[in-house]
């Protein structure tokens, strides 16, 4: 078997596409897209995330943030990193605006902002750490975060951090077994209400 670690280019979207939903659901039945894009129909949801890594605003979701694990030529997993000076809540949201989303934008929102941490902008963040199911012990994950956190490293980050939610027992343990470490836990009402979990935790690495 041999897995190849690359950046992401827009032939990609499809495949971040899925990999963003799957990251914001978390093994629950809706997440954030869900929320945003008002839909309950998968390929709705898909087509705008796929949308939404390519649009002009450099949003988080961006391709250009990503890597990407291929494994015998099959894409099985992405790891985004990107900069909370430049890609901003502005940019998020200018990003959705490009691809359509209502004007009730602000109120789906909401539910982000009351949970949300204030994050240094001199940290690198990472998002959207994924694999596809029947890959898990082939060393996908370990493997985009070591070739991140050298690419971080090589532009000058020495902090990186990441939002999990409270109860994502399998991604806060990854995360820890990789040296990641709790800095801070909010619990939000409204969180809860729309997803299920009770808030977010910080973690972070120093490296």
């Amino acid at each position: 078997m041999s897995l190849k670690i690359r950046k992401a280019d827009v032939k990609d979207a499809p495949f971040l596409a899925q990999m963003i939903l799957q990251s914001s659901r978390a093994g629950k039945k809706s997440g954030l897209f869900d929320l945003i894009f008002e839909s309950n129909d998968d390929k709705k949801i898909l087509q705008c995330l796929e949308a939404l890594t390519q649009t002009v605003a450099k949003n988080h979701c961006h391709y250009e943030n990503f890597l990407i694990a291929d494994l015998d030529g099959q894409s099985v997993g992405t790891l985004c990193s990107y900069e909370p000076r430049i890609a901003t809540k502005k940019a998020f949201e200018d990003a959705l605006m490009e691809v359509g989303c209502s004007e009730d934008l602000e109120q789906s929102l909401e539910v982000l902002y009351q949970c949300d941490f204030n994050i240094n902008t001199r940290v690198l963040m990472f998002d959207f750490l994924e694999e596809l199911e029947g890959f898990v012990d082939v060393g996908v994950l370990k493997a985009l975060m070591q070739k991140s956190l050298l690419t971080a490293r090589l532009k000058g980050y020495r902090i990186a951090q990441a939002i999990v939610e409270i109860g994502s027992l399998e991604t806060l343990l990854f995360y820890k077994k990789l040296g990641f470490k709790e800095v801070q836990e909010k619990e939000c009402d409204l969180y809860k209400e729309k997803f299920g979990r009770s808030g977010l935790v910080l973690l972070s690495i120093e490296f």
